[in-house]
C-alpha cells in the first residue's frame, strides 16, 4: 500500500494561512501567488482527506481539526529548519542564513554601531533583520520566523537561553528650560511629576523597565501612554509636553541633538534594561548565538 505524505511546501502553505487569516497575505509571506498557496492547501486536503479550512468570500475560518494540523504542522516545520541548523552548526562557524529580530527601542540605536564590524569579522554570513515588539519578536522565535532575538530584559520570553552584552543605564528627558532638569544631577523616582509622564504604548518593554525602575505603583495609573517611538517621545518632551525616559544607548547615539530636549540619569536601584541576545533553549546554533553574541559584545 502506498502512502503519500504531506509536503514541507504544503505545510508552509497552511501554516502561512494561519498566521495571515487571507490567503494574498499568505503567498505574499511565502512569496508565491495566491492561486499557487490556494491550490496547495487544496492539494494537502485532498491527500489527508479532510477539510482544514472553511472558505466565504470575505473570511478565511479554520476547523477545528485544522487548528490542531496547522500547529502540528508548525512543529513539523520547526524540526526540518532544524535540520539544516544541525548540518550548518556543524561546518563554518556563523555563515549562512541568521534571522535575528530586535526590538524598536534597540535597533536604531545600536545596530548602525554594530553591522559595519560584525559584517567586516563574518563575511559569510547573511544576517536578516527584522523589527518587532517584544511580545511579536518573542512569539516569531518560537513560531520559528526568528532564530534569535536582541531584547531588553528583564523580560518573560518562554523556554530561552539569554546570553547578556551589557546594561543600559535609563535616564529621564526634560524640555528645555525646564528647572529640574537644568539641575544637571541625577534624578530620583520621587521627583518625577506622574502628571507629565510620557511613557510608550503597551508591546514596548522599556516602558515596563521604566516603572519597574521607578518602583512608584501611581505612576502606571497615571502616566499619559502617547507614544508609539522615542522619537516621537522626545519631539513631544521637546514641545514642552512632558517628560519621558530614554535608554542610554538612544542618548549616546543623538536622539536629542537639536531637540533642547536635556536628559540625566536615573538614581534608583535598578535603573537599567539588559541587553542580552536570546534564543529557543536547544537549539543547534548555540554555539554560533555565543559566537555572534561575542561579537556584539565587542562591537558595543
Amino acid at each position: 500500500m502506498t502512502t503519500y505524505l504531506p509536503t514541507l511546501k504544503q505545510l508552509q502553505y497552511l501554516v502561512a494561512l494561519k498566521d495571515q487569516g487571507h490567503f494574498g497575505r499568505a503567498a505574499d509571506a511565502c512569496f508565491v501567488t495566491q492561486s499557487t498557496l490556494s491550490a496547495g492547501v487544496r492539494e494537502l486536503e485532498t491527500l489527508i482527506g479532510v477539510t482544514l479550512v472553511e472558505r466565504t468570500r470575505r473570511v478565511v475560518r479554520f476547523t477545528p481539526l485544522g487548528d490542531r494540523i496547522a500547529e502540528k504542522a508548525r512543529r513539523v516545520l520547526r524540526e526540518a529548519e532544524e535540520l539544516a541548523d544541525m548540518a550548518r552548526a556543524a561546518g563554518k562557524p556563523l555563515s549562512g542564513e541568521l534571522r535575528m529580530g530586535v526590538i524598536p527601542t534597540i535597533a536604531p540605536f545600536l545596530l548602525p554601531r554594530l553591522l559595519p564590524g560584525l559584517r567586516e569579522d563574518w563575511p559569510d554570513l547573511r544576517l536578516y533583520l527584522r523589527e518587532e515588539t517584544s511580545q511579536a519578536a518573542c512569539d516569531s522565535l518560537h513560531r520559528g520566523q526568528l532564530d534569535c532575538v536582541l531584547l531588553a530584559l528583564p523580560y518573560g520570553c518562554g523556554e530561552v537561553e539569554a546570553e547578556p552584552l551589557f546594561d543600559d543605564r535609563l535616564f529621564v528627558a526634560f524640555p528645555p528650560g525646564d528647572a529640574t532638569g537644568q539641575k544637571g544631577v541625577a534624578i530620583t523616582p520621587a521627583a518625577i511629576d506622574e502628571d507629565r509622564l510620557l511613557l510608550l504604548e503597551d508591546g514596548h518593554c522599556l516602558r515596563d523597565h521604566a516603572l519597574a525602575a521607578c518602583n512608584r505603583p501611581e505612576l502606571r495609573a497615571e502616566a499619559a501612554m502617547l507614544g508609539t517611538s522615542l522619537h516621537t517621545m522626545v519631539q513631544m518632551v521637546g514641545n514642552g509636553l512632558g517628560v519621558t525616559m530614554v535608554p542610554e544607548m538612544a542618548v549616546t547615539a543623538g536622539i536629542l541633538e537639536g531637540t533642547g530636549v536635556v536628559a540625566l540619569p536615573l538614581e534608583a536601584e535598578h535603573a537599567y534594561r539588559r541587553i542580552a541576545l536570546i534564543w529557543r533553549k536547544g537549539s543547534p546554533r548555540e554555539k554560533d548565538f555565543r559566537l555572534l553574541a561575542e561579537a556584539l559584545k565587542q562591537g558595543t
